[in-house]
C-alpha cells in the first residue's frame, strides 16, 4: 500500500513524489488531473540545477533561504517570500547562495515537465 491510499482523493503525499532519497519533490500535474506541475527543492549552500530552459514560463517562490537566480542575461538575488518568473524558451538556473537550506518551489505552467539542460549533448 502506498501513502496516497491513506489520504483523501486529490491529496498527493510528499513521499509519493519524492526525488531520490532527499527532500525534493517532483509533481507532474498530468498524473493528478492538474494543469500545472512543480518542483519543490531543498538545496544545501552552493547547490542548484544547471542552466536549462522550458517551452513554457516558470515561476519560483522562495520559501526559505537565499537564491541567486539567472534568467537569460539577468541575475538577481531572491529571499524568503520573494517570487520570480522566467519566460518560455529562456535559459535559467538558481543556486543556493545562503548559509542554510534553500527551500524553493518552481511552478511549471504545464501539466507535464519538459526541461532541456544546456550542458546536454
Amino acid at each position: 500500500m502506498n501513502s496516497t491510499e491513506l489520504l483523501p482523493e486529490g491529496i498527493v503525499a510528499a513521499a509519493d513524489i519524492r526525488i531520490g532519497t532527499g527532500r525534493s519533490r517532483r509533481f507532474v500535474g498530468a498524473e493528478h488531473g492538474a494543469a500545472v506541475s512543480y518542483f519543490y527543492v531543498e538545496n544545501q549552500p552552493g547547490e542548484g540545477p544547471g542552466l536549462h530552459w522550458h517551452p513554457y514560463p516558470e515561476t519560483w517562490v522562495v520559501l526559505e533561504g537565499t537564491a541567486r537566480i539567472t534568467v537569460g542575461e539577468d541575475t538577481f538575488v531572491a529571499r524568503a517570500g520573494d517570487t520570480a518568473t522566467g519566460p518560455a524558451f529562456t535559459p535559467h538556473c538558481f543556486t543556493n547562495v545562503g548559509d542554510g537550506v534553500l527551500k524553493i518551489i518552481g511552478i511549471h505552467a504545464s501539466a507535464t515537465i519538459i526541461q532541456t539542460f544546456l550542458d546536454e549533448d
